[in-house]
């Protein structure tokens, strides 16, 4: 399955009429020229930097099932697997869509994700396939309740954004619930494993949402 590259060069293509009529924030204007309000600026740097570490944590997580798939091929979890690295193509593709859209950067660290995202998923596969689901749990449960505390803060008009995120919780409670389905707690020494991924997943998200 092809996974997302990194949205490079998006400020050309998300320039223009069309960017503009979706960026969604509000706006204001005077004498026809558009102007800040008090707080505008700080909403706009909070929505940035939400999108960015979405963006950041979706590419992540796709390149950790890719690592997965590319250990466990013909694993009795592989379909599983299968099924949860293309719901999360589909979030990264919406989270690429919004970057142009609102025109905001993504994370600098894309490279970094690329391969520590990979190396997790395939390290932990190698370990065994209840290793790689014990991964997608604790991955799972920070992406989920990191989603959790941004539809606690997202303004009531950020209407279709909230939908958006709460869709995407759903479905990361679902991969969540797939991994203890398939024996992630019987992985060698899973609390520690999940201890570390979970904390390791934390610092990634005060990263990506600052760089």
């Amino acid at each position: 399955m092809a996974i997302s590259r990194p949205v490079y060069g998006f400020l050309e293509r998300g320039h223009g009429a069309d960017a503009r009529r979706n960026d969604g924030l509000s706006s204001h204007t005077y004498a026809g020229k558009p102007m800040n309000l008090p707080g505008d600026l700080e909403a706009r740097q909070s929505l940035a930097r939400m999108l960015r570490v979405d963006h950041a944590g979706e590419y992540g997580a796709a390149r950790i099932y890719a690592g997965q798939l590319a250990v466990l091929k013909n694993d009795s979890t592989t379909k599983e697997i299968r099924a949860m690295a293309a719901q999360e193509a589909v979030h990264l593709a919406e989270f690429e869509r919004l970057l142009v859209a609102r025109r905001v950067r993504p994370s600098a660290l894309l490279p970094f994700w690329h391969i520590a995202g990979y190396a997790l998923g395939a390290g932990t596969a190698l370990l065994g396939a209840k290793a790689a689901m014990a991964c997608t749990v604790a991955v799972e449960s920070v992406i989920a309740e990191h989603y959790q505390n941004q539809l606690a803060t997202l303004p009531a008009e950020e209407k279709n954004l909230r939908a958006t995120i709460h869709q995407f919780r759903q479905e990361e409670m679902e991969h969540h619930d797939t991994g203890l389905a398939h024996d992630a707690e019987a992985a060698p020494a899973y609390t520690l494993l999940s201890g570390v991924i979970r904390r390791g997943c934390k610092a990634a998200i005060w990263l990506a949402e600052r760089v």
